[in-house]
Parts: C-alpha cells; sequence; structure tokens
C-alpha cells in the first residue's frame, strides 16, 4: 500500500502538555513546526491545537482530568518514559539536530548516520515527551 492508495488515511499523533501555549512555541522553535489551528477553552488554555511539519500533523491540548485524559499519563509521572514516540521525516536531519538542541531540547541519542539509511536522533521536549528525528523516509526504500 501507498499513499496515493489511501490519500485519506492518515496517522497524527496526539500529545497533552501542562503548559500547551508554552509547547506549542517552544515545538515551532526548537523543531519548526507552524500552527495549523490553536483553539482556547472558556480559561484560555489550550482545548485543541494542530501543529503542522510539511506533510505532516501532531494534535496536541493540555492535560485534563477527563474520561479521555484519564488515559494518558505524562513523562514526569512514569518516571520520565513514554510508551510511544512521535517519529518525524526531516530533510536536514543535523540542522534540525542543532537547533533542536540550540533551543534546549534534551538530547537521549545524538545525531547518527544508521547503517539502514539517512540520519536521525531523539530528544525530550521541555515536558519529557520523546522525539525521534531522522532523514530516512520509509515511503522511498530506494534510501537504504
Amino acid at each position: 500500500m501507498s499513499p496515493a492508495q489511501h490519500p485519506g488515511s492518515t496517522i497524527i499523533p496526539c500529545l497533552r502538555y501542562r503548559d500547551a501555549h508554552a509547547a506549542i512555541d517552544w515545538l515551532c522553535k526548537a523543531f519548526g513546526f507552524t500552527k495549523n489551528a490553536v483553539y482556547e477553552n472558556e480559561r484560555g488554555g489550550v482545548e485543541h491545537a494542530q501543529l503542522a511539519y510539511g506533510n505532516g500533523m501532531v494534535m496536541l491540548g493540555e492535560v485534563r482530568d477527563n474520561e479521555f485524559g484519564r488515559h494518558i499519563a505524562q513523562p514526569d509521572e512514569i518516571g520520565g518514559r513514554e510508551t510511544q514516540c512521535a517519529c518525524v521525516t526531516v530533510t536536514d536531519c543535523k540542522t534540525h539536530y542543532r537547533q533542536a538542541k540550540a533551543a534546549g531540547a534534551v538530547i537521549v541519542d545524538d545525531y547518527a548516520e544508521k547503517e539502514y539509511g539517512g540520519a536521525g536522533y531523539s530528544c525530550h521536549d521541555p515536558e519529557g515527551h520523546l522525539w525521534y528525528f531522522g532523514s530516512y523516509d520509509p515511503w522511498q526504500p530506494e534510501q537504504a
């Protein structure tokens, strides 16, 4: 299956942040996301936000104690660990790594060239969520 065969099929990671406004600003500065939409609730908090990166997107909102929110643990509640990781394909991984590091990303795995193709690194954002950025594009297997 290719994306062209299923143009309406999309997987979009969804994250929760205690300070979603600060997270949005940081994710845009450090990782190069752009604001697609930010919807606030009556208290001025982020009810729902969509951040774009190329053809990809992440959605996020504030941590909240509701039925859905009780299924999500924040990294600092579980020893700094994650049960998932957003993987983002970038064209210039080394430059992206330098930008994220300069913005204060906590590097988990340093930038490295990968034997299966491309390069990549992983890091934590300010609230401890784990991210992986790499230049390997699985839709382009000739890279391997």
